[in-house]
């Protein structure tokens, strides 16, 4: 299934993770590829990203805190905590206003699995 650390299971602390900057905008990046090829778990806080898609990876958005809206495809979805959206791959998709998301690919996202529609 994945590496988790040779144990069959991992435990990581979102305190333990340095955030880093992303397109989105600031990206705690808690389970990533080099754990598991399953999944990737991120929380990011959005204010304005750029509009992209991933041709390999689905992911799921769920809205922790803040507001804000997300472009999907050719609508806007009003963001607030406990929405949940599902952003098929090859979608091209931007959120914009001030929230942070949980962010689960499927399957786990690699770096060069994301492309700029501007």
């Amino acid at each position: 299934m994945g590496n988790l650390n040779g144990k069959g299971y991992l435990v990581r602390r979102q305190s333990e993770v340095q955030p880093v900057p992303c397109p989105c905008g600031s990206s705690v990046r808690i389970i990533q590829r080099q754990d598991t090829p399953v999944a990737n778990l991120h929380v990011t806080h959005i204010q304005d990203s750029r509009k992209h898609y991933h041709k390999h990876c689905t992911e799921y958005y769920y809205i922790l805190e803040g507001s804000g809206y997300m472009e999907v495809g050719n609508d806007e979805v009003e963001l607030q905590p406990g929405t949940t959206i599902v952003i098929d791959k090859g979608t091209p998709h931007r959120g914009y206003g001030d929230f942070k998301a949980l962010i689960v690919g499927i399957p786990a996202m690699v770096h060069d699995d994301e492309f700029f529609c501007e």
